[in-house]
This record gives C-alpha cells, sequence and structure tokens, in this order.
C-alpha cells in the first residue's frame, strides 16, 4: 500500500464523544493513552463495527469512510486485520487453523494459508502451539495466536489492540520482541493501541497520544520528550512541562507558571505570549539550603514525594505546578532527603526549553 492511513473519526456515544484526528504511515505507528481515553472506540470505527458521527477515514488513498459523501464500506471490504483485547479464537480449531482462517476467507488455497499461518506462529514464537486448540491455550497464548491471525491475511491495514495484555510479567520482554520482529516484517500499515509508553515506544517508530478522546500530540519519542503536549504526555516522558505566559522584567525574561516564576532566555518569543517549557528532572539540583550558584532560578519547595529507581531517584516538590527532579542514590543518602523536608531546587535558564503553548 503506497500511501497510508488518514483517519478523523468523530463517534458520539451516551456519555462520551471521540474526536480523534491522526495519521499512520507505512509502517508502525502506536495509539496511545491512558484507560478510557477512547482507543477501543478508535479500533471499532477503523474496523467498520462502530459507524462514524463524522469524519472521514481513508486508507492507501481508498475512502473506507466519508460521513458527509455517504460512503461506509462494510468491515469485510476495508482489507483490514484486527487482533482485539480478547483474542474471539474459534474453540473447534487448532491454534494453526485459526491462524489460517484470515487467509482463507480471503480466498488463499488451504495448503498456503496454513504455511502461512505456521510462519507466523513461528515469528512470534507461538510455533509450538500449532496443534493446540483454544481451551488448552493459556490467555497470553491465546493473544499471541489472535496476533497471528490478524498479521497471517497481510492486509493493507493492522489493527492491534493492547496485543501484550493478557502476556505475564516473565513473557512480556520476550513477547515484545517477538512481536517487533514480526511487525517488521509485516508490509502495510500497523496501528499498535496500547497504554503502555514502554509498548508504544519499543514497537513503534511514530505515536499519536489519544486523551479524553482527543489526539493531542503525533510524533516520535524524541518530539513527546521535546515538545509534550499535556501533563500525561510529560510525565509518560519523564519531564516537566510548565505552561504560562512570559513577562518582561527589565533585561530579563520569565515565565510566569501558577505559583513559579522561572526566568528564561530572551528571544525566542515575545514577552506577553502564552508559552510552555519543559525542564528535564536531571536539569535541577537539589540543596537544603540556599545554593551559591550561579542559576537564576531556585525554587524552594516541601518534598512531596520519593520514588527510587534502579540507580537514580525522582524527588517531587509540592511546589504550584510540582516540579520533580532526578538525582542519585549518593546524593540522597548524602542531603538525607525525606517527604516532608524543605529544599532548594535550582536549575539554569539554558537548560530551560521554551516554546509556544
Amino acid at each position: 500500500m503506497s500511501a497510508g492511513l488518514e483517519a478523523r473519526i468523530r463517534v458520539v456515544r451516551e456519555g462520551f464523544t471521540l474526536e480523534a484526528d491522526f495519521s499512520a504511515p507505512f509502517g508502525v505507528t502506536a495509539l496511545l493513552g491512558p484507560n478510557g481515553a477512547g482507543k477501543s472506540t478508535v479500533v471499532s470505527a477503523l474496523a467498520g463495527l462502530a459507524p462514524l458521527s463524522g469524519g472521514r477515514v481513508v486508507a492507501g488513498g481508498r475512502v473506507w469512510e466519508d460521513v458527509s459523501a455517504g460512503v461506509r464500506l462494510a468491515p469485510r471490504e476495508r482489507g483490514v486485520g484486527i487482533a482485539f483485547q480478547e483474542p474471539l479464537l474459534f474453540p473447534a480449531l487448532s491454534a494453526l487453523d485459526n491462524v489460517a482462517y484470515g487467509p482463507r476467507a480471503r480466498g488463499v488455497p488451504r495448503a498456503e494459508a496454513r504455511r502461512r499461518a505456521g510462519s507466523w506462529l513461528e515469528r512470534l514464537g507461538a510455533g509450538h502451539l500449532a496443534s493446540r486448540r483454544p481451551a488448552a491455550l493459556s490467555g497470553g497464548e491465546a493473544q499471541r495466536v489472535a496476533v497471528a491471525r490478524a498479521l497471517s491475511t497481510e492486509a493493507d491495514v493492522l489493527l492491534l489492540d493492547e496485543p501484550l495484555s493478557a502476556q505475564d510479567v516473565e513473557a512480556r520482554g520476550a513477547s515484545r520482541r517477538a512481536l517487533a520482529d514480526a511487525l517488521a516484517a509485516f508490509e502495510g500499515v500497523a496501528l499498535v493501541v496500547t497504554h503502555d509508553p514502554v509498548e508504544a515506544l519499543t514497537l513503534a517508530g511514530r505515536v499519536a497520544v489519544l486523551e479524553s478522546g482527543r489526539v493531542v500530540q503525533q510524533g516520535d519519542a524524541d518530539a513527546l520528550r521535546r515538545r509534550p503536549a499535556s501533563p500525561w504526555v510529560a510525565a509518560l516522558a519523564g519531564v516537566n512541562l510548565l505552561r504560562g505566559r512570559l513577562e518582561a522584567a527589565g533585561a530579563e525574561v520569565a515565565l510566569v507558571c501558577e505559583g513559579l516564576r522561572l526566568a528564561v532566555l530572551p528571544g525566542a518569543m515575545a514577552p506577553g505570549a502564552d508559552a510552555a517549557a519543559v525542564v528535564s528532572p536531571r536539569a535541577f539540583t537539589l540543596s537544603l539550603d540556599p545554593p551559591r550558584s550561579s542559576a537564576r532560578n531556585v525554587i524552594a519547595g516541601a518534598v512531596a514525594s520519593v520514588d527510587p529507581g534502579i540507580d537514580r531517584v525522582r524527588v517531587t516538590l509540592d511546589t504550584r505546578p510540582p516540579l520533580t527532579a532526578e538525582i542519585t542514590r549518593e546524593s540522597l543518602a548524602e542531603l538525607g532527603i525525606v517527604p516532608g523536608m524543605r529544599v532548594h531546587a535550582a536549575v539554569k535558564v539554558t537548560e530551560i526549553e521554551v516554546f509556544p503553548a
């Protein structure tokens, strides 16, 4: 398929409105968002199982649905392979024949369909399950078979809804690697729907972030990290996002955000403009007393939480808005930082990236 997927999806249901605009070029795109954001509704709409209230879906230059033009292709006419969160396998068929069902339904001869099915099962590390029926499969195994069935159709568009959700902790890493290898062999547009940022960023080169029924940001991992569009994106990227207004104070320019005032580099934007800023947690230096460094930004606050990682520790202050610093375990022990303690966080203006809000 030479062109990708372009979607403007409007679905209105009782108590929820989905208005999601995004694109998915050839290759793998992740649709990432918290639970309840509307991700599964997007899958149903793209598959033709939930009619659009408005909008348009085009795949490979072919219109799947256009409300204003009165066009709506049936699911079987869309050239889409789907794996839902629930495997939905045929109980009377073996895993191999479940996977072969997809190409068989598209007119592929039985022997070729079974050969193709076996190949996809092997790629997903599930070749040993070929002869088993669904009742003899664990939830994670059934999920891998369902993903293989979607891949075996070799459709123009592949929709995988939380494809690793049933994998146990021990198997998740291996399953993720196997799925990444399988997706690399898929020749079309693949949309991986997930709430897990690790899955999104390891399986896909491009991410569309869905929050409360809206796509708030699209881009690669670096774009999400450098310019997060929402606090949720900032949190998953591990950075601080501040939104406010630029103000001039003599020769200085400051970003005023709730209870904070941060000096920033002048020139990027004019004073008076609405702006956002990103600060890496590692850019902050923590101290018990006001520092004597050259940093023009020193923020005092009480420690709200201390979250140890493998080699570093995230310390969140109860400022408005909250700020998170990341320090070494040695620094934490040296300073004796515990929740409730008052500390000072210093950051240089050169460490603050400002962009239009």
